[in-house]
C-alpha cells in the first residue's frame, strides 16, 4: 500500500515547513547558503536550501518514474494521488503568498510532469502487455 503513495509529497511538506519557519527565518529561507566549495577552477560553488529542495524533488521524480512502469493495481491509485498531489501545489502555487517563488514553481512543474509522464508511461507499457491469440 505504500508504494502508491506519490513521493513528491516530500518536498511539498518540506517547503510548507519551511513556510513555518523549520528552517530558519527571515524573509527568504530558500536563500540560505547550505554550503560552498571552493572549485579547481577557482569559481566557488555554493547551493542554497532552494536549490536543495529542487534537487529532492527530482530524485523523487526519478523514483517516481521508475514506479510508473510497474503494471499492478496499486499504480492506478499512484497515479490518481499524484494527480492530487499536483493540484495541491497548483492551489497552493495560486493562493498561498509564500508559494509564490522560483523554487515551489520548480516543483509544481515537476510534479505536473510526473502526472503527465506516469500517465504516458503506463498506457504505453499497458499496451505492450495486451496479447493477441
Amino acid at each position: 500500500m505504500f508504494g502508491a503513495i506519490p513521493l513528491l509529497i516530500v518536498p511539498f511538506v518540506l517547503y510548507n515547513l519551511g513556510l513555518l519557519g523549520i528552517f530558519g527565518g527571515g524573509d527568504d529561507p530558500w536563500a540560505t547558503e547550505m554550503f560552498s566549495v571552493r572549485m579547481m577552477s577557482g569559481g566557488v560553488f555554493s547551493m542554497t536550501l532552494g536549490d536543495l529542495m529542487v534537487l529532492i524533488g527530482l530524485i523523487f521524480f526519478f523514483v517516481e518514474m521508475v514506479k510508473a512502469t510497474r503494471t499492478t493495481n496499486a499504480s492506478i491509485m499512484d497515479h490518481l494521488l499524484s494527480t492530487f498531489v499536483f493540484v495541491a501545489f497548483l492551489v497552493e502555487f495560486l493562493l498561498v503568498k509564500g508559494a509564490a517563488h522560483s523554487v515551489f514553481f520548480t516543483l509544481t512543474v515537476i510534479a505536473l510532469i510526473d502526472v503527465l509522464a506516469g500517465f504516458s508511461v503506463s498506457m504505453r507499457s499497458a499496451s505492450r502487455d495486451i496479447n493477441m491469440n
